[in-house]
């Protein structure tokens, strides 16, 4: 992907739109998006950095966006960016979703986890464990989405800007 590419109006228009998204969903849905128990359906767009890199920093400044009205404060200001982007960073180097989609599962279940303990002081393993199942209920969700909907459906694939080839084997 070339620098020009990353910086026009369309592409940047994009990623604001998918940040502003996350963000309204995740508001949306206050119940659900914050807290000991937590399946943020938000995080379903995540998955957009398996397909495009250039929604990594999209999806971090989302997530720090959609945290600072949490009652969590600072933890949520600084954890919650802080497992999204353990996640997204590597995550358009991954060959298959169903892997992919475990990246957010394994970082918000250990830091968002942490972050419950710090604040809480419920015991860490189960708060591992609960976002973790949240996160894995909603990637999974996701991922049949994007692995059975966008990548059967050019239009969607160019709409998200796809610079991966589907590969149709590996389903």
């Amino acid at each position: 992907m070339r620098k020009n590419e990353i910086f026009n109006v369309k592409n940047l228009t994009r990623l604001a739109l998918v940040a502003a998204m996350y963000v309204a969903v995740t508001l949306a849905i206050p119940g659900l998006s914050y807290g000991e128990v937590q399946f943020r359906f938000a995080e379903i767009l995540v998955l957009l950095c398996f397909y495009r890199k250039d929604y990594v920093p999209a999806m971090i400044l989302a997530c720090l966006i959609a945290n600072l009205p949490s009652t969590l404060g600072w933890f949520d200001w600084v954890f919650g960016p802080l497992a999204t982007a353990v996640a997204v960073i590597p995550m358009y180097r991954f060959k298959n979703i169903w892997a992919a989609m475990l990246l957010p599962v394994i970082s918000n279940g250990v830091i968002v986890g942490i972050e419950l303990t710090l604040a809480f002081g419920s015991p860490v393993l189960i708060n591992m464990a609960s976002v973790a199942v949240g996160e894995l209920a909603v990637m999974i969700t996701g991922a049949v989405i994007f692995k059975f909907v966008f990548e059967n459906n050019h239009a969607l694939m160019r709409l998200i800007g796809s610079t991966r080839s589907v590969d149709k084997k590996t389903i």
